[in-house]
């Protein structure tokens, strides 16, 4: 006879195919390993998490460093269960800087990527990192290398020579100027001089997407569909800029809300974030923008970046073949 709230026994459960335990890290299922729980009317099997590679990268650059840390971050997620403790280091110009950035690279040892380009002190920091056992990549070598080859041209040894003052840089920040200016419905009267103008119910990426897209020189406009107030008529009069739809799944539009709710120390319920009255939000969208012929992308696996990089591919494919039809849905990812 079972005595009542005797707790069940529990055993090892190996993974499928195995018949032990693995031991070693250097297994490729340690980590993963799931335990069993017997009783009641099923099995149910908890797998522990993977154990993550935790490793230092030292990133030296003699200008902000934006390069390298893009760089690292596309080059480390290609690896899984791969996390970097980064240490950057912008502005490394003299000796004596670089001096600093070896002490701490010889307190955490790790790998060493840098963009250094004065001769100098890039034979000093191969050198000490040679000494240190440390690895040491200049990351944009090989690139140069190739393009320099191609052009058959001679290397500048400027640094920092992507961040001129020049007429591109002012019109990133008129840009920015812009998408803050007209953002959520204001400056509806200048809505004629964007290049792109967002348009969606609340919570859907407008705001950030479109200071993304002015860092990257678009002028860029966001219109909130209320419910229950028509658009306005300025926008459906517009001829020039390109209007894109955002549009999200009901139930992570929901998730969104609430978390913001949450944010402002707002717990009643509402509207806002009631199912059905999210869906209708956005099946009125949708309808609007099948009815003024708008192209529309679906941000509910998108990223900031990957929607932006979406608006500019409908920008590009409007200025390239103007009298050939627009995409109308971005599909998503």
């Amino acid at each position: 006879m079972r005595r009542l709230g005797k707790r069940p026994k529990r055993r090892f459960c190996p993974l499928p195919g195995r018949a032990r335990r693995p031991t070693k890290r250097s297994d490729p299922h340690y980590g993963a390993w799931g335990v069993l729980s017997q009783g009641g009317f099923g099995r149910r099997m908890t797998v522990a998490p993977r154990i993550a590679i935790y490793f230092h990268v030292h990133l030296v650059s003699d200008s902000t460093g934006e390069t390298l840390n893009a760089m690292t971050k596309a080059v480390c997620a290609r690896f899984d269960d791969v996390l970097p403790i980064e240490h950057t280091y912008p502005l490394v110009r003299s000796p004596r800087q670089l001096e600093r950035v070896l002490r701490e690279i010889e307190a955490a040892p790790g790998m060493v990527i840098h963009t250094i380009v004065d001769r100098a002190l890039r034979t000093l920091l191969e050198e000490r990192c040679r000494e240190i056992g440390a690895p040491c990549v200049a990351a944009l070598d090989p690139v140069t290398a190739a393009l320099g080859r191609y052009l058959g041209a001679q290397l500048s040894t400027r640094v920092g020579a992507q961040h001129a003052l020049d007429t591109e840089y002012f019109n990133r920040i008129e840009a920015l100027n812009y998408a803050i200016g007209h953002d959520d419905g204001h400056g509806v009267q200048d809505l004629a001089q964007a290049d792109v103008v967002l348009v969606g119910v609340s919570r859907t990426s407008k705001t950030p997407t479109c200071i993304y897209l002015a860092h990257r020189g678009v002028r860029a406009a966001n219109i909130p569909l209320v419910p229950g107030a028509p658009p306005p008529d300025r926008l459906l009069e517009l001829k020039g800029p390109l209007i894109v739809g955002l549009v999200l799944s009901p139930d992570r539009l929901i998730a969104i809300r609430r978390n913001r709710l949450l944010s402002m120390n707002e717990g009643r319920q509402s509207a806002y974030v009631e199912a059905d009255a999210v869906r209708e939000e956005i099946v009125r969208a949708r309808r609007l923008f099948d009815r003024c012929g708008w192209p529309v992308i679906d941000v509910t696996r998108r990223s900031v970046e990957e929607t932006a990089a979406a608006v500019v591919n409908l920008l590009n494919a409007r200025q390239t073949a103007p009298r050939a039809p627009t995409p109308r849905v971005a599909a998503p990812l």
